[in-house]
């Protein structure tokens, strides 16, 4: 009997089939289980705030700053002067979902920066007077809340003398709203609590939503296991700690609405859809706050055309408080008005793309530049091209979410020139938007319902707006890649930033939607162009009484403060002619009969020494120099550096809601030379026409630095045609990290405005 040739080998019979089967199932579940846990946060530590480490300023040094302001008050005639303290208010910490993902390698970080940094650094790297933090609200889990309240306390604490101390923290948060069109944008706002014990701070800060339509972080971000599996794709770039970061926030539920704030529970996420919501939550709450907008012209995020008219409401506009406004941030300028249009609208409100004009060339007509340069390029007849190129400008205007470049595909940051830039503006914001800069939003007027003025009142501070928890970056221009969010071009190989559903390159326009499911919150804005504008950073003043947490809030609160681009300029600006006996000084409000009379003075700030003082160091040590200050601290000489002019802005307010804005701004009003006096400049002057014109005005001071270089001043490094187009960029983001990027500027101040209004006829009591 012959055997089954068939037989020779071992049989895979059924028991082992169902051994390998039961192996092959538990590979599977055992690597569902391990991507799940990944996914879920289990093989990384969650961000936390830290403790503040370093020991107090030493009295030496804070005497040095007290004498050295009163010192240059006198040599300029300032009788009995504050004294003025510099701080900042717009920081954030690596609780903050762009910050932390800034602080990973994949975004070439250097690690986690927790809220106790920002403590050390303003102390001893900034030398700051007082600061405040500020994370994106919507990040600020129930933890990392009370963690930050946590370490702002610690951070006073360490000054022990809280009628005098060295260092001010102050509490607070971030209300980030981007709306997708114009009509539905209200922008960035900084909330600020003045006290520290547990009934003058809320039980949970109060977010904006999230952006751009997208319906809740939990139903937006990936399953745990499609995180766990990005995440161990991407373990030396961060992505288990990334993973770990966006569990925290799927584990928190949203507050329901239209429920008084001390009703809702703990640990759920507050939010308010618009500003009036969130003035309503704060009056609701009852203790002192701040609510400061910043960032009004950042393209980045901000829509074409987004104007500030819609919020000059007494809905939507609380001078409660909405008192001050960040004139200028380490995102850019956002003070000047200019007449150009980044798109248009036709008689039935219809979007269309402006030409070029005013020494302006509007990004949307860019489109269609590269596309028609593209077309041509493959030999396609001209109409045919001139044809692609309107289309690809009516699809840049109507694209959603601030999304336009992206009907460009597959666009390089060289394509787009200089285009949405404004040209003439000191460091101005990326892709700016005029009608929502400080100038136009002061110039807005409306009728309070009793034949009264309703306007925009804003005292002017500045900011750094960083975000690697150090306050106060601008008192040195070093450190690009540390000090500035340069490193936000880095976000399109993150899963914030990258796009699955991008085009491929070709020669004609596509619409522009945005797809959360297969792309990143920031993936429809120009991450890596933008990235080249951002700076080390400004400051804000105030003229204060003294160094505590009440003097420094009454302050802000009368809007006797001023902003700085970063060096500690000494500004006073005073009515000498209004009611009273005493000089009326900025952020003033008076009625007035006659022409007003002013004086302004101005001393330049202390030259810089490298490295960082003996104090410094020994607080913080070397290794923590070297890494939070990078080894440069503000370490002032004796010598002040020249003010070189004094410039006075003057608007008059809109009488009606459709009075022209731009004739209404006159900048410069006046210039006023300067002899370049390191002890300063003083200037008195009159407006002669302010009785003749019957019109409230308000007026403010700017005073200019001699030049210097400063970090990405020049953020494209155009290179101009004789025509002065811009044909080639060397922009900053790209370079070599040991380029800082640095550009001739001039340093400014500017001061809060006086507003001088008419006298208002009283109404006789019946």
């Amino acid at each position: 009997m012959r055997s089954d040739p068939r037989s020779t080998g071992p049989r895979l019979g059924g028991p082992m089939l169902r051994k390998l089967a039961l192996v092959l199932v538990a590979l599977l579940a055992l690597l569902w289980l391990v991507t799940w846990m990944a996914g879920s946060g289990f093989f990384a530590d969650v961000p936390v705030a830290g403790t503040p480490e370093a020991a107090p300023v030493s009295r030496a040094i804070l005497d040095f700053k007290k004498n050295a302001t009163e010192e240059a008050a006198l040599d300029v005639g300032v009788a009995r002067p504050k004294q003025i303290v510099f701080g900042d208010l717009h920081v954030h910490s690596t609780f903050s979902f762009d910050a932390f993902t800034l602080s990973l390698p994949m975004s070439g970080g250097d690690g986690a920066h927790p809220v106790s940094d920002a403590c050390d650094y303003a102390r001893h790297c900034a030398n700051l007077d007082f600061f405040s933090i500020n994370d994106h609200a919507v990040t600020l889990t129930p933890r990392r809340w009370t963690e930050t309240i946590d370490a702002i306390r610690q951070c006073n604490e360490i000054a022990h003398d809280s009628s005098d101390p060295d260092l001010v923290a102050y509490l607070g948060w971030e209300w980030t709203q981007v709306g997708a069109t114009p009509s539905t944008h209200w922008g960035h706002k900084n909330v600020i609590v003045r006290g520290l014990e547990d009934h003058e701070i809320p039980t949970r800060p109060i977010a904006a939503g999230l952006p751009l339509g997208i319906e809740s972080i939990n139903s937006e971000l990936p399953s745990a296991t499609l995180m766990g599996a990005l995440a161990l794709s991407d373990i030396e770039g961060g992505g288990l700690e990334f993973a770990a970061y966006q569990s925290e926030l799927m584990d928190v539920t949203d507050c329901a609405r239209g429920v008084p704030v001390r009703s809702l529970p703990d640990d759920c996420r507050e939010s308010a859809a618009t500003p009036g919501e969130l003035f309503e939550k704060l009056d609701d709450w009852g203790f002192d706050s701040m609510v400061i907008p910043h960032g009004t012209t950042w393209g980045f995020y901000t829509p074409l055309g987004s104007s500030w008219d819609k919020q000059l409401t007494t809905k939507d506009h609380d001078p409660r408080f909405q008192r001050l406004i960040e004139v200028f941030s380490g995102h850019g300028n956002s003070e000047e008005l200019r007449p150009f249009e980044e798109i248009a609208f036709d008689d039935e409100g219809n979007s269309t793309c402006p030409e070029p004009a005013n020494d302006y060339l509007p990004s949307c007509w860019r489109a269609g530049e590269i596309i028609a340069e593209r077309c041509l390029a493959e030999g396609i007849d001209s109409d045919t091209c001139d044809d692609r190129a309107a289309t690809a400008r009516q699809l840049f205007v109507d694209a959603p979410n601030n999304g336009g470049a992206n009907v460009v595909p597959a666009y390089t940051v060289a394509e787009w020139q200089d285009a949405g830039q404004c040209r003439d503006c000191f460091q101005p914001s990326f892709n700016y938007r005029p009608k929502s800069s400080v100038q136009y939003i002061m110039a807005l007027g409306r009728d309070d319902g009793t034949g009264g003025p309703f306007r925009f009142e804003f005292g002017f501070i500045a900011a750094s707006d960083n975000h690697s928890a150090r306050p106060g970056t601008g008192y040195k221009e070093v450190s690009r890649q540390e000090f500035t969010e340069n490193r936000f071009g880095n976000f399109t190989n993150t899963a914030i930033g990258m796009n699955l559903g991008a085009p491929e390159y070709g020669a004609e326009a596509v619409p522009f939607e945005f797809d959360p499911s297969s792309a990143g919150p920031l993936s429809s804005f120009e991450v890596e162009r933008g990235a080249s504008f951002f700076l080390n950073g400004g400051l804000a003043a105030v003229h204060s009484a003294g160094r505590d947490r009440d003097a420094i809030w009454e302050g802000m609160h009368r809007k006797e403060v001023y902003g700085t681009s970063g060096p500690r300029i000494l500004l006073w600006f005073d009515l000498l002619n209004g009611p009273g006996r005493a000089p009326n000084p900025m952020g003033s409000q008076v009625e007035l009969a006659e022409n007003p009379i002013f004086q302004v003075k101005a001393v330049g700030s202390f030259e810089q020494r490298p490295g960082c003082a003996n104090n410094a160091v020994s607080s913080l040590g070397p290794e923590r120099i070297d890494r939070l200050c990078q080894g440069e601290c503000y370490n002032p000489l004796t010598l002040r550096r020249p003010i070189t002019r004094i410039e006075i802005v003057r608007i008059r307010p809109q009488r009606t809601e459709g009075e022209d804005i731009v004739g209404l701004v006159e900048d410069p009003w006046k210039v006023i030379p300067c002899d370049e006096d390191p002890q300063g400049c003083t200037a008195t002057f009159v407006d002669e026409e302010y009785r003749s014109s019957g019109r409230d005005v308000l007026y403010y001071a700017r005073a200019i630095e001699a030049p210097s270089e400063a970090v990405a001043a020049d953020p494209l490094g155009c290179r101009r045609d004789d025509a002065g187009r811009c044909v080639q960029v060397d922009p900053c983001f790209g370079r070599p990290d040991d380029d800082e990027c640095l550009a001739q500027t001039e340093e400014r101040a500017w001061s809060s405005p006086i507003f001088v209004n008419r006298p208002r006829p009283t109404v006789a009591a019946r």
